[in-house]
Parts: C-alpha cells; structure tokens; sequence
C-alpha cells in the first residue's frame, strides 16, 4: 500500500508506495482509508515527544489517528461490522478487559493501544482496527468522509472534554485559551451548548476563525493581558476555562481566567520544553476552590450523541476545514505545525 512513513524524530515523513499492507486479527477489522484529519499531535510525534508518557513510537511507523474510511475486511470474530461499512475510527483503543473499560472509560485504557502512536495510524492507505466490536464506530451516511476526519482527536476529545467532563451549560461562561484545532472545536461545542465563549490567541487570523465558530469575544493575548481580559468580559471570570494549546503559558493563563469554584479543563498536552511539568498557581487554585480536570479521546459509545449533533446541524465539524490535501503534501503541513502555522484544519483525502 502506499503510506507516509515516520523514518526518523525531527525529519519529515517519507511516502512509500509499496509498504506492507496490515494484517487481519480475529477481532480486528481492516479499514480502507478514505481520509485522516491532520492534528498538531502529529507534529509532537514527528517531533519525537511524549516519551515521558508512553506515547513516542518505535520506528518506522505510520502515523495519522483522526482516520475514517470503508471496512475492507473483518476477522473472524467480529460481529458488529462487515465489509463495505462506513466508519469512523476513535484513536483511543481499549482492550476491553481492564477495570477501566469495563467500566465503559476505555479512552483511559490500561492497556493502551493509540492508532497512529502505538498501532500504525491512518497515513497508509488501509489500517487494522484491534478489538472493531470494541472500538469502531458506524459513521451516518450524511456525513462525508473529509468532515468525519475533522471530527477525530480534535474535536472528539473537545467534545468529551466540554460535555462530559468540564460539563459546560447554557449561560456558562468559557474560556478558550489557543485556537488551533482543539481550541475552535471547543468554541463549536461549548456555543452549541449556550455557552457564552472568549476566545483567545496571538493570531488574529485564528481569532477571526473562532468568531466565525461562535466566540462572543475574542482576546489577542499578545495585545492584552489575557486573564485581566477574559475576569472583565465575563463579569468576574469565567466559570470553565480551557488550556487547548498545553504550555506553561496558557495553561497558567486558563486558571487565572477562573471565577471562584471554576473548572479548568486540560485538553492541550504540553511540549519538549515542558515534559509535561508546568508551575500552577496552587495557593489560589485552593482560595477559590478550583477544578482541574483533564480529557483524552471519547468513548466509542459516546459517538452517537456527537454524530447525531453534527447530523442535526448542531455542529458543523467541517466548517474548519480549510485545506484538503494528497498524502504527498501531508509531512509539509506537519512540518509548518512547529511554528502555529497552520489556520483551522486541513485534511488528507485518499
């Protein structure tokens, strides 16, 4: 198959026309590759990064973990999908096993099996599901491929974050601290949810594009103090606010954003430079009896609540699309990713 193939840390992928096509498990399913979004976690894994959580992969290895497409074959123990299914194929796979999946949380797997981290990813032209009873998702025939890969890591994980963990509600105020992907699918959910959102960025180009998702108010973080900003707009700070970048500056921006009994929400993951340790503001995190709370990927049973949104017209994934692209052109936009860029989203269609 033809595949973009990681061959080194800080070099850019190399596209291979006849590499090996992945084997069929008796419980996996392999999907023809229709198109994969193109996500900043792409550029920390080419970059070499997350070793300090488990997340940096053996090479050579295809990468790619937004990925949707066709079933082209199923094992012989699967039985919810068959060939010539449209899917759309969560990045967090669980082993259905530990205490944590059996408990229904498998994004948080203990055995974590992450497609294009651990298992190759959707770069290649076909990629193998393990577990597909477990970890595939059936994708509505009105949602075309190209917006269904805008919906992967991005705006899947922005949905559990606002929804089930930030548990965001109408009136609510929300600040979004980075407006790259993550951030401006959480400006899309947290508007459909009648939140009244404050983006903020150093990009105006960026801040315009979270407008245009439903930000009330946005803040140019290079032009103003961003805490001071986001306390006067929302009439004393907001009441979730949303690292979506992950350094140590909108991360420390995000709680100082807060109201007292605030959540703050970490969604971004952090870079070389932190390695996952950033300075917190503790003394008023506990004066103001602050939340902190995390989220990474989604559950496949929670799927239905977020495609039936998109279906209805609640949320509109692919309007942040702003590029589609051949897999040849994919390592240049990872590439570009390592000085913010990029604008919105692009995707790679097969």
């Amino acid at each position: 198959m033809k595949a973009a193939v990681l061959e080194q840390f800080k070099k850019p992928m190399v596209v291979h026309d006849n590499w090996p096509d992945p084997e069929c498990g008796p419980e996996d399913a392999i999907i023809k590759v229709e198109a994969n979004g193109i996500c900043r976690s792409d550029w920390h894994v080419c970059e070499g990064d997350w070793e300090w959580i488990g997340l940096q992969p053996e090479l050579p290895h295809v990468i790619g973990h937004e990925y949707c497409g066709v079933v082209e074959e199923v094992g012989s123990m699967v039985k919810n999908f068959k060939k010539g299914d449209r899917v759309i194929c969560p990045f967090n796979f669980g082993c259905g096993t530990c205490e944590f999946c059996l408990a229904g949380h498998q994004n948080t797997c203990t055995n974590f099996e992450g497609a294009g981290f651990v298992r190759p990813g959707g770069y290649g032209q076909y990629a193998a599901v393990s577990r597909a009873d477990l970890n595939l998702v059936m994708l509505p025939e009105s949602i075309p491929f190209v917006e269904a890969a805008s919906m992967g890591c991005r705006f899947m994980t922005s949905f559990h974050g606002v929804v089930d963990q930030a548990q965001v509600g109408a009136g609510d105020w929300v600040a979004i601290h980075g407006c790259g992907g993550i951030g401006l699918a959480a400006t899309q959910i947290a508007n459909s949810l009648g939140a009244n959102v404050i983006a903020v960025d150093i990009n105006d180009e960026s801040l315009a594009v979270a407008k245009q998702m439903g930000a009330l108010y946005t803040v140019n973080a290079a032009k103003d103090n961003a805490p001071e900003a986001v306390v006067e707009l929302s009439g004393g700070g907001a009441h979730v606010s949303i690292d979506a970048l992950g350094i140590a500056t909108t991360c420390l921006n995000s709680i100082l954003s807060l109201r007292s009994r605030g959540r703050h929400l970490q969604i971004g993951l952090t870079t070389q430079e932190e390695k996952g340790f950033v300075s917190l503001p503790v003394d008023v995190m506990v004066a103001r009896e602050l939340q902190l709370v995390g989220t990474i990927g989604m559950q496949p049973q929670r799927y239905p609540s977020m495609l039936n949104m998109v279906e209805s017209g609640k949320l509109t994934p692919g309007k942040m699309v702003t590029n589609v692209i051949p897999i040849d052109d994919a390592a240049g936009v990872i590439s570009s990713m390592g000085s913010y860029g990029t604008v919105g989203t692009t995707v790679v269609k097969w």
